[in-house]
C-alpha cells in the first residue's frame, strides 16, 4: 500500500503534509469513466507520443455579474504532484473496464505521472473573464486528457465560491465583518470544507467550521444556539454563580451583580423585569462565567408578552374570505382583525405592512407566561425589504397563534426581544463589575434592520447612564438566511449591524449552483483544432494562445487580449487592434498604459515552478485585483460587460480555420 492509500485509510479526507494539506479524495480515479476509456482508445491507436494543448475556461460569469474570481489552482498543483495510479486503482480498473483490454495498457497506466505536463495559469485570486483560459496545459495527449475531470471539479466550485464571497464582501462594505456559517447546509463534508476555504479567499473574515480552521488556518468564530438558552428554565438551575474578578482575583457572585443591574436597567430600557425570562438570564450568566472575555449572547430566543400591551382578539367569521383575498393577490385593506392562514393569524399593520419580519412568520407560542418564537421560513429573496421602519413601531404587529378562536397579540414589535436585551445588558454590566468586557449580541430572526437599530439605541442609553463607553461599541451580529439582496436592502434601511453570519445562500451558491468551466482541445501535434457549433458561444478559439490584460492611464483594466503564442506581446504606448472573436464589425484600437502578461508557468518537468502564495496572500490578491476593475463592472444591477478581444492575427486565423472545417452544404 502506498503513502496515498495509507493516508486516506488512516482517518480523514485531508492528509497533513505540512502546508500542502492534500485532500485524499482527489486522486486519479476521481474522474469520469470516459476519460479512461478514451485513454485506452488513444493508446490502442498509437497516440502515446502525441502532444496536445488543452484550455480550461468558462463561458459566462456567475450571479448575473461581470467578473469571476479564479480559485483552486493550488489544489490542481497538488493533484499533479501526486498523480499516480496505485496498485489497487489498477486492480479496480481491471475489474471495471470491458474484458479484452491488454495487460500492457494497465502497465502503461501504472507508470503514468504528470512529469511531462506543463501547466500555465493566471495567478490564483485574480479576476477572470469568459473565454480567457484560466489554465492551459501542454503535454502527452493521454495524460492531459486524463486530468480533465479532476481539474474541472477542483476549479469550478472553488472559483464559484470565491466569486460569491467576493460579491457579499462588496455589498457589505469593508467595515462590516462577514462570517461563514454554512457547514450544516453545505453539500457534504468536502463541500463544507471547500466553502469555508474559498469564502475566506473571497473576503470573509472567519468560519464556524473548526476543521477548516485547523486545516487552512482560518479564524474560527461562533456564539451559541437557542438550545443553550432553552436548556435553562429558572435561576435555580445555576450550579455555578461565582466568577473570579479579573484584576483582584476575588470570587464574586455574578448572578447577584446581574440581578442588581437588571433592576436598574429596567427603568433605563423601559422594560419590566417581569417581561424577561429567568431561564434566559440563567443561561446567559452561565455562559458568561464560561467565557467572561468572549461573552456574546443570542438575544431573540423568547418573545415575552407584556400585560399592558397584550390584546385578546376574537377571530372573526370572515377570516376565510380575507385569507383568500391575501393569498390570491387581491386588493387588501388594512384589517382591524387578524387574518387566518392555516390556523395562524397573519396580522396586517395600519399602514399596510404585514407581520412578516425578515422573511419569516413569527409563530408565537405562549407557555407559562412566556412567548417563544418559532420562525417558519418563507420567501427570503426580499426578506429585509420591509417598508416598516423604526417610526412604525406603534403599528407593526407580529403573527400569533390562535387558541379556541382567541389570538394573543403583543401590540408592539419592540417587545419581541426586550427580554434578551435586558438580560444581556444586565450580565454585561455584571461582567464589567468584575473587570471583563462583553463582546456583543446575535440576532437570528425578525426585522434585522429595525431590531439592530433598537439594540444600538439601547446600548447607547446604557453607556450613557452607567458611564461605560465601551457599551457603545458592542458588536451586533445578524444571521437568518441572509443573502446578497438582504444585505443591499438592510443597507438602504440604515441597519446597525456590525457582522453578518451567512450560511445557506453562501455555501450552496443558490443563485447559480455551478460555474460551468470547460476543458477543450485546441492543438494536437502543433496543429490547431477548433470545435464548431451552431451556437457561436460554444465555438472554441483554436491554437496555443497567450493572454494579456491592457490597462488605461487611470490604472483600470480596459480589455483582455488573446493572441497566438507566436505573436509579439502588445507594447505600452503602442496602438493595438482588438477585435471581437466572432463579430466582424466590433473592433477598436487600444493604446495601453500598462500591459500585464496573465500566464505564468506553474508546473513543469514534474515540479512546481512558482512560490505558492499563502491563503492570506491569495485573499489579499482578490481585493487588489478587484480594485483594478471600474465600479460599473462590479455593480450588482446591470453591470457593464468587461471586454475580451483577440488580436487581428488570431481573428483571421480563427475564421480561416472555421471555413476549412465547416461542411459545405448542397442544394438540390
Amino acid at each position: 500500500m502506498n503513502d496515498r492509500e495509507m493516508s486516506c485509510n488512516s482517518g480523514g479526507q485531508f492528509m497533513d503534509r505540512g502546508r500542502m494539506n492534500q485532500n485524499g479524495v482527489v486522486q486519479p480515479l476521481l474522474t469520469d469513466l470516459y476519460q479512461i476509456t478514451m485513454a485506452y482508445a488513444y493508446w490502442k491507436s498509437g497516440k502515446t507520443d502525441d502532444q496536445a494543448v488543452f484550455d480550461l475556461f468558462f463561458r459566462n460569469n456567475p450571479f448575473h455579474g461581470e467578473f469571476t474570481i479564479f480559485a483552486g489552482l493550488e489544489e490542481c498543483l497538488k493533484f499533479l504532484d501526486s498523480f499516480h495510479y496505485s496498485q489497487s486503482d489498477i486492480e479496480y480498473l481491471r475489474q471495471t473496464l470491458p474484458e479484452g483490454i491488454e495487460n500492457e495498457f494497465f502497465e502503461y497506466l501504472g507508470n503514468l505521472t504528470a512529469h511531462d505536463v506543463t501547466l500555465y495559469a493566471i495567478d490564483e485570486g485574480t479576476v477572470a473573464f469568459p473565454r480567457v483560459p484560466i489554465i492551459k496545459l501542454e503535454g502527452p495527449l493521454i495524460i492531459v486528457q486524463l486530468l480533465e475531470t479532476t481539474l474541472l471539479t477542483l476549479v469550478n466550485y472553488a472559483s464559484l465560491m470565491a466569486t460569491n464571497a467576493a460579491r457579499y464582501r462588496m455589498v457589505a462594505g469593508k467595515h462590516v465583518k462577514l462570517l461563514e456559517f454554512g457547514l450544516r447546509r453545505a453539500q457534504g463534508p468536502d463541500g463544507g470544507l471547500s466553502a469555508s476555504k474559498y469564502s475566506y479567499t473571497g473576503g470573509f473574515d472567519g468560519t464556524s467550521n473548526v476543521l477548516a480552521g485547523k486545516l487552512f488556518n482560518i479564524p474560527v468564530k461562533g456564539t451559541h444556539a437557542h438550545a443553550y438558552i432553552t436548556s435553562f428554565s429558572s435561576l435555580g438551575e445555576l450550579k455555578t454563580r461565582l466568577l473570579k474578578h479579573k484584576q483582584t482575583g476575588v470570587m464574586e457572585d455574578l448572578l447577584e451583580h446581574a440581578i442588581r443591574h437588571r433592576q436598574m436597567l429596567s427603568h433605563v430600557l423601559d422594560v419590566s423585569t417581569e417581561e424577561s425570562s429567568e431561564g434566559e438570564l440563567a443561561a446567559m450568566v452561565s455562559y458568561a462565567i464560561a467565557f467572561p472575555d468572549g461573552f456574546m449572547a443570542l438575544v431573540d430566543t423568547y418573545d415575552v408578552k407584556s400585560r399592558e400591551t397584550e390584546q385578546i382578539i376574537q377571530v372573526p367569521n370572515d377570516t376565510k374570505s380575507r385569507s383568500s383575498q391575501l393569498t390570491n393577490g387581491g386588493p387588501l385593506t388594512p384589517p382591524t382583525t387578524p387574518i387566518s392562514l392555516n390556523g395562524q393569524q397573519q396580522l396586517t399593520t395600519l399602514n399596510g405592512c404585514s407581520g412578516k419580519l425578515n422573511g419569516h412568520h413569527e409563530h408565537v407560542v405562549h407557555t407559562n407566561g412566556l412567548s417563544k418564537t418559532e420562525p417558519t421560513t418563507t420567501d427570503t429573496s426580499t426578506s429585509a425589504a420591509s417598508p416598516c421602519s423604526t417610526s412604525d413601531t406603534a403599528t407593526a404587529f407580529i403573527t400569533s397563534t390562535s387558541f379556541n378562536g382567541t389570538a394573543y397579540l403583543p401590540k408592539y414589535v419592540e417587545k419581541s426581544f426586550r427580554s434578551g436585551l435586558l438580560n444581556f445588558s444586565a450580565v454585561a454590566l455584571a461582567l464589567n463589575d468584575l473587570g471583563y468586557h462583553a463582546l456583543g449580541i446575535r440576532i437570528d430572526s425578525g426585522d434585522l434592520a429595525y431590531l439592530s437599530c433598537l439594540a444600538r439605541e439601547a446600548f447607547e442609553k446604557v453607556a450613557e447612564r452607567f458611564k461605560v463607553p465601551w457599551f457603545n461599541k458592542l458588536t451586533i451580529v445578524a444571521s437568518n438566511d441572509i443573502n446578497e439582496d438582504t444585505i443591499l436592502s438592510l443597507n438602504e434601511q440604515g441597519h446597525k449591524i456590525d457582522c453578518f453570519g451567512i450560511g445557506t445562500h453562501l455555501v450552496t451558491c443558490q443563485r447559480q449552483p455551478a460555474l460551468g468551466c470547460v476543458y477543450k482541445l485546441v492543438e494536437i501535434n502543433g496543429q490547431a483544432r477548433i470545435k464548431l457549433s451552431q451556437d457561436v458561444e460554444k465555438v472554441t478559439m483554436p491554437g496555443n494562445k497567450n493572454a494579456y490584460r491592457l490597462y488605461s492611464a487611470d490604472g483600470h483594466a480596459l480589455i483582455d487580449l488573446l493572441q497566438k503564442d507566436t505573436e509579439q506581446p502588445p507594447a505600452v504606448g503602442q496602438k493595438v487592434l482588438c477585435r471581437h472573436p466572432f463579430q466582424e464589425s466590433k473592433r477598436a484600437y487600444v493604446i495601453p498604459s500598462h500591459v500585464e502578461s496573465l500566464y505564468k508557468i506553474y508546473w513543469q518537468a514534474g515540479k512546481i515552478c512558482q512560490q505558492l502564495p499563502t491563503l492570506e496572500q491569495v485573499r489579499e490578491k482578490v481585493q487588489i485585483s478587484l480594485k483594478t476593475l471600474r465600479n460599473d463592472h462590479k455593480r450588482t444591477l446591470n453591470p457593464t460587460p468587461y471586454k475580451v478581444a483577440v488580436s487581428d492575427n488570431l481573428y483571421n486565423f480563427i475564421h480561416d480555420l472555421w471555413l476549412q472545417n465547416a461542411p459545405i452544404g448542397e442544394l438540390s
